[in-house]
């Protein structure tokens, strides 16, 4: 694995932290900014919506934008955001900080992912995916619980200049470690990067991940109250079970990246189908300290082992616009992120209690599990279909996939690297040219940087 995949986890180990941070950190602020804490709560609504509508929108607007300089310039103002906040002198301002680190936020994971999978050939794409997404696990593990530390320590205002420094060092790692991505012979052009959205396989992509993000956070959302209210476990408890979460998480998704490449609707299955089980087996057996504190491992684990793959299937579908590929998951994401709060919320409002959490959670995965069968029946075989691929408006062969002349004047394949053919359009694979003492795609005669 390059290691440009591993700054841009490092990267999204800064991001991840300050989006979830603010769980530990809403006391404090309502205190300090005069405000109730349920109005403190609307700083992390207020990133989740900053996530969803800056994704995409950041993904258009730097299209045509080289990609290093892309991302660190968002990496950039993801930091400025966390100074901004760390002295925000009032509500407001810092809301306005969020919103502005999270439209940053959207346009780093967007833009993070296709250069990582650019970097990497066909058969490592969720591979490369779980090293950007392990970065968000330790995050929960690492960055989360020492948020809250200095919050409860030095103050809130702590956790944002340690996330700002963080930033900091992640901006020194792109600038000097990610390669130049050469562009495209011919610009990306938004009529054929939006065509992904005439592909039925692509809107079942965003459903399935919506909720299966949504159905764990129904859930997950409120285990605190659950842990405390129902299995009767002191609030000392929380923090850990917490972070046990999060190790579950990052061993999830090392296990999820290396099976999804060669198995990917196998992981889709079985790691939908666990996260539902495990949701039911927490609502029949909330009262039990024990199960609870096991079964949030187990959680954090099966969530986070189907997450490579569903990132993976979004670039194998809408491969021919990478970049909005990209943008188009972590919008689906976010969307399940605040969808499935939103219902664990109304269940508990109704008075069903905090375990009707997890009865909502399993309802919502098992939705999920079914539009993965009908993703499969509809064909999912990983491509993107005919009428999207043949939507580069580009002279193509018979198949409809675009071709480039290849060094000794031989058409080939746009996108292939090592003999494995990569979704029409995607960028091209990165290799080292050591005689040009740069980044060089392969199958390409003359790169432009």
């Amino acid at each position: 694995m390059p290691l440009a995949v591993y700054i841009l986890g490092l990267s999204v180990f800064a991001l991840g932290t300050s989006e979830f941070m603010l769980s530990g950190l809403l006391p404090p602020i309502a205190d300090d900014m005069g405000v109730s804490i349920p109005q403190a709560g609307l700083l992390i609504s207020a990133f989740a919506i900053g996530m969803v509508v800056g994704a995409p929108l950041l993904a258009v607007a730097t299209l045509r934008l080289p990609r290093r300089t892309t991302l660190i310039a968002l990496i950039s103002v993801f930091g400025l955001g966390q100074i901004a906040g760390a002295l925000a002198p009032t509500y407001e301002v810092l809301f306005v900080s969020r919103v502005v680190s999270a439209f940053a936020c959207a346009g780093f994971w967007a833009v993070g992912a296709a250069v990582a999978i650019a970097m990497v050939p066909v058969n490592a794409r969720a591979r490369a995916m779980a090293v950007m997404i392990g970065g968000l696990s330790i995050a929960n593990v690492l960055g989360v619980p020492l948020g809250a530390f200095l919050g409860e320590s030095f103050g809130w205002r702590s956790a944002f200049w340690a996330v700002g420094a963080a930033s900091a060092v992640a901006l020194v790692g792109v600038a000097t470690r990610i390669p130049r991505i050469p562009l495209p012979d011919e610009k990306p052009q938004l009529k054929r990067e939006v065509a992904i959205y005439r592909d039925r396989q692509v809107w079942l992509s965003i459903v399935i991940t919506a909720l299966a993000a949504g159905g764990v956070f129904c859930a997950f959302s409120y285990l605190a109250p659950l842990l405390t209210d129902v299995a009767g476990l002191s609030s000392g408890w929380v923090p850990w079970v917490l972070a046990l979460f999060g190790v579950g998480a990052v061993i999830g998704t090392t296990i999820g990246g290396r099976v999804a490449d060669a198995h990917l609707f196998g992981v889709l299955l079985s790691g939908i189908t666990a996260s539902t089980v495990f949701l039911v087996a927490l609502a029949l057996f909330a009262s039990n300290q024990i199960a609870v504190v096991v079964l949030a491992f187990l959680l954090g684990l099966s969530a986070f082992y189907t997450a490579p793959a569903l990132n993976a299937r979004m670039f194998n579908v809408a491969g021919v616009a990478p970049t909005l590929a990209g943008a188009t998951t972590t919008a689906a994401f976010n969307l399940g992120n605040t969808s499935g709060p939103w219902l664990g919320g109304t269940v508990i409002d109704a008075d069903f209690g905090f375990r009707a959490t997890a009865w909502a959670g399993a309802a919502m995965m098992l939705v999920g599990l079914a539009a993965v069968v009908v993703s499969m029946r509809l064909g999912g075989n990983g491509t993107p279909s005919r009428r999207v691929a043949g939507a580069t408006g580009t002279a193509g062969d018979a198949k409809g996939a675009p071709r480039l002349a290849d060094p000794a004047g031989a058409p080939s394949p746009v996108g292939t690297s090592g003999g494995a053919p990569s979704p029409v359009g995607a960028p091209a694979q990165v290799t080292p040219d050591h005689r040009a003492g740069r980044a060089a795609p392969s199958g390409v005669a003359a790169p432009r940087q």
